[in-house]
């Protein structure tokens, strides 16, 4: 019986996730995945709950606040693959010695689509000194209209992912002013399962591990131009080149795992995050959100 793969949502940072298909890394490992659309994040977590999934990807965040919400939750990461944040922010004009304290007074537009940037980017700007409430953020539109809005002149600046930041690098209707990877580790998108399902199809899932592992490796060691060709089948109305140059980018900020085996620092970074903006009253710990036991076994020992 095949692995049920939810897919979390269609999102080019999400990569490693649709190169595993492409490029027959869960055949080449003896793992059978089937992978299914779901129509948002919040259906995808519903799901797995409720055991119509075996398997998502999706944030940490959204354990996190499971377990929050219900301490017994068996809701678990078992395999890291975004091990940084893959936003940007954009603005309309060259700011090349731009600092998130000179944010406050611009006309800013923060991601509505899910809740993870704006928590990562508001706990970044109160650890440069900048009081969040303090920014003329507008928090509705979506990233597409956002990037019309700079493109208009009514907005300063806007908070967005690839491809939507590439495309407004490559028009010059945007500039580059921060690139949230470049933070550091903060645990962003993972395989996710019940701890029941680990213990009822552990070699199945110990393959999809082996399988991402290939994947990862596969996605370092390849040009970005090679991965848009491989995955031009799941963003159709992405051009070719403008697909390549957003991988080159996150490549270059180093935004893939290495291997499997989520660091530590990168969850406890999230976590801040997720305290600081409000969205979690109290700890909650690395071992109950997180099985390393799969990726253990898939990762040699340094």
């Amino acid at each position: 019986m095949a692995v049920v793969l939810y897919e979390n949502f269609r999102a080019l940072f999400y990569a490693p996730f649709y190169a595993a298909h492409a490029i027959g890394a869960y055949a080449a490992e003896g793992a059978d995945v089937t992978l299914c659309a779901s129509p948002d994040p919040a259906s995808s977590a519903a799901a797995l709950r409720a055991g119509a999934a075996d398997v998502m990807w999706g944030g940490p965040l959204r354990v996190l606040l499971t377990h929050a919400k219900d301490p017994a939750s068996d809701l678990v990461c078992f395999c890291d693959v975004v091990q940084r944040d893959p936003f940007f922010i954009v603005g309309r004009t060259a700011r090349p010695d731009f600092h998130l304290e000179n944010l406050p007074g611009l006309r800013f537009a923060s991601v509505a689509e899910v809740p993870t940037p704006w928590l990562c980017l508001q706990d970044d700007l109160r650890r440069a000194g900048v009081d969040p409430a303090a920014l003329s953020r507008v928090s509705g539109p979506s990233m597409t209209d956002n990037a019309a809005a700079l493109r208009a002149g009514t907005l300063d600046a806007v908070q967005l992912f690839q491809p939507h930041a590439e495309d407004l690098l490559a028009s010059g209707a945007g500039h580059l002013w921060y690139a949230a990877a470049s933070r550091g580790l903060t645990a962003y998108t993972t395989l996710v399962t019940r701890r029941s399902v680990i213990a009822a199809r552990r070699d199945e899932l110990l393959a999809m591990v082996r399988a991402m592992r290939r994947t990862l490796r596969w996605i370092a060691a390849t040009s970005a131009a090679d991965i848009a060709h491989a995955l031009r089948d799941f963003f159709p109305d992405v051009p070719h080149g403008l697909f390549a140059a957003a991988i080159a980018r996150y490549q270059a900020l180093d935004l893939y795992a290495a291997d499997p085996l989520m660091p530590r620092a990168g969850f406890e970074r999230l976590k801040a995050a997720m305290r600081s903006g409000g969205a979690l009253s109290h700890d909650i710990t690395f071992e109950a959100c997180v099985d390393i036991s799969l990726a253990h076994q898939n990762v040699p020992p340094s």
